[in-house]
């Protein structure tokens, strides 16, 4: 698994001006599965993603089809970690967890 801490470099106007592309863009990956769980920081500076069952070649890729990285309006830092927990009652499909 990935967390994707997207840290914004671009004026929040710019950000704004980007949001509609940048949420199609989300919604692409969660419906291939990719994408698991994504949302805005508090404060507003940038956003978390949260990815698996790809290699890290392919993520790059797709955080480079980004609207917000094609226009250089984000910074990305990818943390690789392998989920070992998961808490009761929240419903992730078993590959998530490696037991």
């Amino acid at each position: 698994m990935y967390v994707i801490n997207l840290r914004y470099t671009g004026a929040l106007a710019e950000i704004d001006d980007a949001l509609d592309a940048h949420r199609v863009y989300l919604e692409r990956y969660f419906a291939a599965g990719v994408f698991v769980i994504a949302g805005p920081k508090v404060p507003r500076e940038g956003g978390v993603i949260v990815a698996s069952g790809i290699d890290r070649d392919r993520l790059d890729a797709i955080i480079a089809e980004d609207p917000f990285a094609q226009q250089r309006l984000a910074h990305y830092d990818v943390i690789e970690f392998k989920a070992t927990r998961l808490a009761p009652g929240l419903n992730l499909p078993e590959p998530f967890v490696d037991r």
